[in-house]
């Protein structure tokens, strides 16, 4: 229920279009927000969400790519948002998904940041306000204040670093509520690194907040978040609102079905049906990972030999857990058998032994080593892990890198994967996105394995080069028979490559689907409703 604070909304914003690099990802979107109203947006990862956000927040990379066309009514001024301080002067506040806070500070320090009080002394009475000192007592008492509204007993004067997650999380929304001037804040993701009591803190803060006359821009893929605590709900595909209704009106399953529901397109298999797989594979039954955001919990299934294997659902549902866990990059347990044989699971060198392999979803930090070059990243864990790319001197007695191995090999990957770039000597980091997300799958493939691991494998790069992407994962599974298990927040991928798709929800399987089924069917499975295996 939406308290009366006014009849001029806060934000409007008017056929909104925005392109990146010939790439149209927001399509005329339209909507508008009221004082104390709480308007939830949804949809699935690429619909816009985070770049209509950016628009509203000025940040950079909107005017360094080419702005935007549209109008933005702030209290029924048309406005030109050019930067965060601007949007920032008007009353606009943004918690956003990835922390802002400066771990050597404090918790008050970080909550003033930019806006520290300050107390006349002998020095500034003489010389200038400019050398006025901090007033603490003032700093202390205003976080304070903006920590009890939250509901949070936590000391001001505690520094940020060694905080837990959830902690600063809070400190962030601290401070977006401390300035006075405050109309509209946008909550950009901000459970998905809470516990569920702490996320149910921070939606009875919003509660909290928005009773106040405060307008809430609330995104979030957890859907029944979004309906216990927004007005209104949004939904965003494929850059275009495709539905508004009330909150009260609609279902985590109705929301769910309109964010996936597309029309399919042209499968990239060549006529391989879900049961042209062989026998079971991989065997995975009660698995648990500890990934902060993407916690696995309790999770069964079955990977068949020589097929594609889709794994599915909404962020922080713990699909991204899955193969990060077998892999033994977080805390995992359960029963994991690859071939008939148990894996021991925490140990990677191992899962590599075993005849995996991994491309990670966070290709800069863990995928790759940015200032090396092409042929070194290719070959290095091949080398260390496996021993390949050596040669012998004094009888065995000493092992030396064969450059000229590593070379040949990085040339022949970069030809068949269709690397662009200046030669294998090149530096990984001047590389483009997609050129570096198939580095990282040479660098698997020099493992040789049977079992290829890909997570968000076209995530941050170009439609073109998403193309190409998915079209190795094919040709790597139907030309060399190798089995892959590919995790991806775009539906619509999964369905081009995939022989089955598992849908995960809140840690667990809720549907092992073939790539045709039905939209509604896969909305309901993530929204947390079992279906029917495959």
């Amino acid at each position: 229920m939406v308290l009366s604070f006014g009849s001029v909304p806060v934000l409007e914003l008017l056929n909104i279009t925005k392109e990146f690099y010939g790439n149209r990802v927001l399509k005329g979107v339209s909507l508008s927000v009221m004082p104390g109203e709480v308007l939830g947006i949804v949809g699935e990862n690429g619909a816009g969400k985070s770049t209509l956000m950016n628009i509203v927040f000025g940040m950079p990379v909107i005017a360094s790519t080419g702005g935007y066309s549209g109008e933005i009514r702030f209290e029924g001024r048309t406005v030109r948002i050019s930067s965060p301080r601007e949007a920032a002067s008007l009353g606009i506040g943004m918690v956003h998904q990835e922390f802002m806070l400066l771990p050597g500070f404090s918790v008050a320090e970080n909550i003033k940041l930019n806006r520290e009080p300050t107390r006349p002394n002998f020095l500034s009475r003489l010389l200038g306000e400019r050398l006025e000192t901090l007033d603490l007592k003032r700093m202390g008492e205003d976080s304070r204040k903006a920590l009890d509204e939250l509901g949070m007993d936590l000391d001001e004067w505690l520094p940020v670093a060694g905080l837990p997650v959830g902690y600063m999380q809070f400190v962030e929304i601290a401070r977006e509520i401390d300035k006075t001037n405050v109309k509209l804040l946008v909550f950009d993701e901000p459970t998905a690194v809470l516990s569920e009591t702490e996320a149910e803190r921070l939606l009875e803060a919003i509660r909290v907040i928005s009773s106040k006359g405060v307008a809430v821009l609330f995104i979030t893929h957890r859907l029944h978040e979004t309906l216990a605590v927004s007005d209104r709900v949004v939904v965003l595909r494929d850059g275009e609102k495709v539905a508004e209704l009330r909150a009260s009106e609609a279902s985590v399953g109705q929301l769910a079905e309109m964010m996936v529901g597309r029309k399919l397109e042209r499968s990239l298999r060549r006529g391989r049906g879900p049961g042209s797989a062989g026998e079971p594979f991989l065997v995975v039954r009660d698995l648990h990972v500890d990934m902060p955001g993407e916690r696995v919990r309790g999770l069964s299934f079955q990977v068949r030999r020589g097929e594609i294997f889709g794994i599915g659902g909404l962020a922080g549902q713990g699909k991204i857990g899955i193969a990060n866990g077998l892999m033994g990059l977080y805390p995992a347990r359960g029963e994991v058998y690859k071939g008939g044989k148990r894996l021991e699971l925490g140990k990677p060198e191992l899962a590599i032994r075993s005849g995996m392999a991994f491309v990670s979803e966070d290709r800069r930090r863990v995928g790759l080593m940015l200032d090396e070059s092409i042929e070194f990243n290719i070959a290095a864990t091949a080398v260390q892990v496996k021993g390949k790319f050596l040669k012998d001197l004094f009888g065995g007695l000493l092992k030396m890198v064969d450059w000229s191995a590593i070379r040949e090999h990085a040339l022949r990957c970069i030809k068949d994967l269709d690397i662009r770039c200046t030669g294998p000597d090149q530096t990984v980091r001047k590389l483009s996105g997609g050129n570096q997300q198939k580095v990282c799958i040479a660098r698997a493939l020099t493992l040789e394995p049977d079992l290829l691991l890909v997570s968000e494998p076209t995530r941050g790069i170009d439609v073109g080069a998403k193309k190409l992407v998915l079209e190795t994962l094919v040709r790597l599974n139907e030309e060399m028979g190798m089995t892959i298990l590919m995790t991806s927040s775009e539906l619509a991928e999964l369905r081009l490559v995939c022989d089955r798709i598992g849908v995960v929800c809140e840690g667990k399987m809720t549907a092992i689907l073939p790539p045709d089924a039905d939209d509604r069917l896969f909305g309901l499975a993530m929204a947390g409703e079992k279906i029917q295996a495959a």
